[in-house]
């Protein structure tokens, strides 16, 4: 059991059920997206597939990269056009796609400099990236934490507003973002930011136990997005454009 949280908490959990808060989001990305979508897109870490299952219905011809062997293997049952590799190192000839999509990746990879370098090569010039990533301001760490050697699966309040040194002893397993980290993966690569943002999250599970005080939550957040709150986001969204 603690092997499969390691695991976890090392890589992040997929989506496996598609619920409002992913076809939310799957709308964030063909509204940035447009006529990218027709194209050629690479999903770049894809968990089981869902998502590139959904990106299939745009006509597009959709391609998945997934680190975890188990998990590559499930998402081929949505396409044969999944490979299992590393990120940081996409065995793609530069310029192949029109759409990338990271969707809360970036995070748990070795080295999120040279996974952003990465996307950017596969990128055709005028092709975009779409970047959900965590915000350093949520108030929660939805990771869990290491302590004394053991992870500890849950959303921990209060973590990512610790000084860097002390959370990153909490979490070393994954990174949080703040606009200028961001700024900085990007720094000196020949893109434009066509949109940032930060959104909250659906809050599905709290729906399905609250009912429809979870769904006032969800809707009280998502209008937050709208107002100078939105610091306190869960992630930020990024549409990125090479040029």
């Amino acid at each position: 059991m603690q092997r499969d949280l390691d695991k976890a908490a090392l890589r992040g959990e997929p989506s496996y059920v598609w619920r409002a808060g992913q076809q939310r989001r799957l709308e964030m990305i063909a509204e940035w997206g447009g006529e990218r979508l027709a194209g050629r897109i690479l999903e770049n870490g894809c968990g089981v597939g869902m998502y590139v299952q959904k990106l299939q219905a745009y006509s597009g011809k959709v391609y998945g990269l997934e680190y975890e062997f188990e998990r590559a293997g499930e998402a081929h049952a949505y396409s044969g056009l999944i490979v299992n590799a590393a990120g940081e190192n996409l065995p793609y000839p530069a310029n192949s796609f029109d759409l990338i999509l990271s969707h809360e990746v970036i995070e748990h990879v070795a080295d999120d400099h040279a996974a952003i370098q990465e996307m950017v090569r596969a990128l055709k010039p005028g092709g975009r990236i779409t970047l959900f990533c965590p915000n350093r301001g949520y108030p929660v760490e939805t990771h869990g934490i290491y302590w004394r050697g053991q992870y500890h699966f849950g959303n921990i309040p209060l973590v990512n507003y610790l000084p860097r040194k002390w959370r990153d002893r909490l979490t070393p397993h994954v990174e949080v973002y703040t606009r200028r980290d961001l700024e900085k993966l990007f720094a000196g690569l020949p893109v434009r930011f066509v949109y940032r943002t930060i959104v909250f999250g659906a809050y599905d599970n709290l729906i399905a136990r609250f009912g429809v005080f979870g769904k006032a939550l969800r809707a009280t957040l998502q209008f937050m997005e709208r107002t100078p709150f939105k610091l306190l986001g869960l992630s930020h969204f990024w549409v990125v454009e090479k040029v």
